[in-house]
């Protein structure tokens, strides 16, 4: 008590209170910029140490420029506060997780959902954020400010602005060379500075989706068809997978049996497969539309037919399964929806989420129920979301041990959370092998034709390099975010393709620009937004199914991109 009533004896101007937290942002919630921008400047042959010295310099005067313009008067607390409250937040996330906060990062964080964010609480969260966020924060608010007249606090800010500006430019022309052969090389050292990377990225995400019109919206194709040739109904199951990376799959060389179910019913893995974006938000409307990842726009992608739209509107009967509090990221919007209901009272469930074995129950049901002459069903997993991995399956599937039975995933020994992603990924196997049998059995008892694509939306960080979870810019995001698994089954019945080839196909290079075309193939789906050429399956697909299936009028992908 003594020392808060010292605190609040302390009388400064605001241009001082603006100096001590600017050096607080720059100097210490800058941390990560700093340390990785002076790895890369020592990793030079002859780097300048004046020019390195000058770096916090550097960001300490661009923090006065930017916080002096907007921090005046009675706005000095509250923007100052606000400024460490989510500067200490952003801090936490990169030296705990290695996120950066660009545009893509905060699309995802915006699309989040409670449960979600609040798998990232644990108790060395609250600790740091107290420390580093609130204890500042409540500094800031306890110090009384003195102001001069305004007109005398105006030209008083207006020196500190330009003695800023001075500084920062002063240093930029010195070092102009420097900065800009630093920055070419590093590109992601922009991604660190905090707050105002994320400052950038929120601004442009709002404007794109609230302040720009609507695009009309695209129709690709207005009559596609489902062409088939024998009366047999015919079932496909897309299981969508989360946060799966292929490194961990033992089907493509993983040294631990994580595919112990699935190896043993014939399904096809391929290895070489890819994904549109580092995290769910930009992979799922991504890999179901038209778009390739080089042409993406979330905007442009929801103001036009997806792959589902085609397939439905084709005559399919589509049903969306979903197990994936994130939802399908508005690729399911016009079908048929289903999701899992996480109430305690399944026994699957723990009232914030279920395991993947609850897709199954309602499978169930619609395999019982089929009406439609060719059904699609998506399932959409909570697969191996993190940090909470331990919460994605049953304590009897634990088959690594020992496990990381903890959401502050980096104070895990690598042994530990290796073992956790890995029970996540045995136990989507587990899920998988679970849905083939199903399948199996229409094709034995009811002489229905079925198959499966398993993909899944993006890989996992698991402390390589010093990286956690997933989501950072795709230009320079590890391969264990990029690389995912796809498996491919089809029962014997099923003579479209052929499973032999198709096996000499799983080392060739796929990526989740080719899902679109490989879902309306397998669906049999004739439509003049099909292409050809971006069908990985095409060479193994028989004569007779691509004359009845191959539109006559090319797809021209340039028209919408």
């Amino acid at each position: 008590m003594e020392i808060l009533r010292k605190i609040e004896n302390i009388t400064i101007t605001t241009n001082q209170l603006l100096f001590f937290t600017c050096c607080y942002i720059a100097l210490v919630l800058n941390l990560p910029f700093l340390t990785k921008a002076t790895e890369a400047i020592t990793a030079l042959d002859n780097y300048n140490v004046i020019f390195l010295m000058s770096l916090p310099i550097f960001i300490l005067s661009l923090t006065m420029l930017i916080q002096g313009l907007f921090a005046f008067r009675w706005l000095t607390k509250p923007l100052l506060i606000t400024t460490v409250i989510i500067s200490s937040l952003i801090f936490y996330g990169t030296i705990t997780y290695g996120i950066v906060f660009d545009y893509g990062m905060v699309q995802n964080t915006i699309e989040t959902d409670s449960a979600e964010a609040l798998s990232y609480v644990n108790l060395q969260a609250i600790l740091f954020f107290l420390f580093f966020g609130i204890l500042p924060a409540f500094l800031i608010y306890k110090v009384k400010l003195t102001y001069k007249p305004f007109f005398r606090e105006l030209l008083s800010r207006l020196k500190v602005i330009s003695f800023s500006l001075g500084v920062a430019l002063l240093i930029a022309s010195v070092f102009y060379s420097n900065y800009a052969s630093v920055g070419r090389n590093n590109k992601d050292l922009l991604g660190y500075i905090t707050p105002y990377k994320m400052v950038d990225a929120s601004y442009k995400f709002i404007r794109n989706h609230y302040f720009y019109p609507p695009l009309k919206f695209q129709v690709l194709d207005t009559a596609p068809s489902i062409v088939r040739d024998n009366s047999r109904k015919h079932v496909t199951v897309m299981v969508l997978g989360e946060t799966a990376r292929s490194q961990s799959f033992s089907l493509n060389g993983y040294v631990k049996p994580t595919n112990a179910y699935t190896e043993k019913q014939g399904v096809i893995s391929f290895s070489n497969v890819s994904s549109c974006g580092t995290a769910t938000a930009v992979s799922v409307p991504c890999m179901f539309s038209r778009l390739d990842k080089n042409h993406y726009s979330k905007r442009t992608a929801t103001a036009q037919q997806n792959a589902i739209d085609l397939i439905n509107l084709a005559g399919a009967d589509v049903l969306w399964i979903s197990n994936n509090n994130g939802s399908c990221k508005g690729v399911c919007t016009r079908v048929k929806t289903i999701q899992v209901d996480t109430d305690k009272s399944n026994p699957l469930c723990d009232g914030e989420y279920c395991f993947d074995e609850a897709l199954l129950a309602p499978l169930k049901q619609k395999l019982n129920s089929l009406t439609n002459d060719n059904t699609l069903i998506v399932l959409h997993m909570i697969g191996s979301h993190g940090p909470t991995y331990f919460k994605r399956y049953p304590s009897e599937k634990s088959v690594f041990t020992p496990d990381c039975q903890r959401s502050d995933i980096q104070n895990c020994s690598p042994e530990q959370l290796l073992n956790t992603y890995d029970n996540t990924i045995a136990y989507t196997d587990f899920v998988i092998s679970k849905v083939i049998n199903e399948l199996s059995v229409l094709d034995k008892k009811n002489n229905i034709e079925s198959s499966l694509l398993y993909i899944s939306d993006h890989g996992e960080s698991l402390g390589e390099s010093g990286v956690y979870l997933h989501g950072l810019p795709y230009a320079f995001a590890p391969e264990e975010q990029t690389h995912v698994p796809m498996i491919f089954w089809a029962d014997t019945m099923q003579a479209d393709f052929n499973t032999a080839c198709l096996r000499d196909l799983s080392k060739s290079r796929i990526s989740h620009d080719n899902v679109f075309d490989t879902l309306l193939s397998i669906m049999s789906v004739k439509s003049k937004a099909y292409n050809i050429e971006n069908d990985p399956f095409i060479d193994c697909k028989s004569e007779h199914a691509i004359a009845r299936t191959n539109s006559t009028s090319a797809f021209n992908i340039e028209r919408i991109n």
